[in-house]
């Protein structure tokens, strides 16, 4: 039985959240907590008569750190689970180490303003010592290790689908399939249609950004940074068939490199259509994907910002899209001294997703895997002071969780392997 903080209400909360009033053995009792308190007490109204989960709901702005402690204070959760922006991590985890409550988030630090100069200095330092470029990594909140070690409490980053379920699929290769891991490719497909010309799913200026940064992947030691989209393959996905995939930079590469003894080469590919790319390369020549603010009409505005108002909601997409993703990691390595090779994958259907929770697969494979990480964490499962990704524990209950809760895996031996 937990008491459980939840901020944000977005298409990966409302999973998230519909999943722990699923499982209201373990999370009796949650806050869902949003600068939008209309939605909060919506999705609150909807949910309330089918669970016994205990539900309450709050005003809180995110950017606040104040604001946070005080909620944290008045309502005494055993854990925070920040669905809010990546944009949001420090001043949750600031406000967590205050009150001395756990902390768990899917996705890793990113500054909202790139172009301011005290940020711009830290990150270029950062830039030259880490070896790429992207304006996310775990440096930042990797740096607050000491301090939650101190305050006694566990901070666990990235436990959405990739990051999160791709690096429990590491651990669990490690752990029973592997003597030495020596290659990894993470793969991400989704082959669902929402029939729009152009969408994202989910958070358009976190999506797009993401995707038109230079990529990267882990060779041999070190990073090799190649210009976006610059790297093609052709992949046959299992109920979803063949798509193109372009390899990114992805910050679980940051992780498993660290985490992985032995391992040579690591690398991230995610599947986009000709359409989308040609509509964001058209985005990104007139300046719509720029984080530098201009003046307009006598007001500043963010392009990328006002692109994001411009195009459909992610958590409007559920009722519409259909087709299933499959995201998964290409392991290769040595057991018992023989080359061995494995692909442990998860097939998920969008319509399945909307019937089940009113959302797209998108956020239902990183809202189902938010629940499991913070059930690992307030159950005791994975509890150890200081900040880890979801490679660090042991994998077994995490494997066991995502096959009861919606994200069944299949294991196959000698897969294609990606060249």
């Amino acid at each position: 039985m937990s008491k459980v903080m939840i901020i944000g209400c977005g298409g990966v909360a409302s999973v998230a959240i519909h999943k722990c009033c699923q499982n209201s053995e373990v999370f009796s009792e949650i806050m869902i907590a949003s600068r939008t308190l209309s939605k909060c007490d919506a999705l609150k109204e909807k949910l309330a008569p089918t669970t016994k989960t205990i539900i309450t709901t709050a005003k809180v702005d995110a950017d606040c750190t104040e604001e946070l402690i005080a909620l944290i204070k008045q309502y005494q959760p055993d854990a925070v689970l920040n669905l809010a922006l990546p944009y949001q991590d420090l001043t949750i985890m600031d406000a967590c180490l205050a009150c001395k409550v756990p902390y768990i988030d899917t996705a890793n630090y990113e500054a909202e303003n790139t172009d301011d100069p005290a940020w711009r200095a830290i990150y270029e330092k950062r830039c030259e010592e880490l070896g790429f470029s992207a304006y996310f990594d775990y440096s930042w909140q990797w740096a607050y290790m000491d301090r939650f070690k101190e305050a006694g409490i566990t901070g666990l980053l990235g436990t959405g689908f990739d990051p999160g379920v791709t690096s429990v699929f590491a651990a669990y290769a490690q752990k029973h399939y592997f003597d030495e891991i020596h290659t990894i490719d993470i793969l991400d497909c989704n082959g669902g249609d929402h029939g729009y010309p152009f969408a994202t799913n989910f958070n358009p200026e976190i999506n797009l950004r993401e995707v038109s940064a230079p990529g990267s992947y882990w060779e041999n030691g070190h990073w090799v940074e190649i210009p976006p989209m610059s790297i093609k393959r052709e992949y046959n996905f299992d109920e979803v068939g063949e798509k193109d995939m372009y390899l990114l930079h992805h910050e679980e590469i940051e992780a498993l490199a660290k985490n992985i003894p032995g391992v040579k080469r690591i690398r991230f590919f995610m599947t986009f259509g000709q359409s989308y790319l040609t509509h964001m390369k058209c985005l990104e020549n007139v300046g719509l994907l720029s984080t530098t603010p201009i003046t307009f009409n006598g007001q500043q505005i963010v392009p990328i910002q006002f692109l994001k108002e411009l195009l459909p909601d992610p958590s409007t997409l559920g009722p519409r899209t259909v087709g299933k993703t499959n995201i998964g990691c290409i392991f290769t390595g040595i057991k018992d001294g023989k080359e061995r090779s494995i692909y442990i994958y998860n097939v998920c259907d969008h319509q399945e997703c909307y019937r089940e929770v009113e959302s797209q697969a998108i956020s239902y494979t990183t809202g189902v895997p938010a629940m499991i990480g913070t059930m690992m964490v307030v159950n005791g499962l994975w509890n150890k002071p200081g900040i880890y990704t979801t490679d660090e524990f042991d994998p077994d209950p995490y494997m066991e969780a995502l096959n009861k809760w919606g994200l069944p895996w299949k294991v196959v031996e000698n897969p294609v392997l990606v060249d």
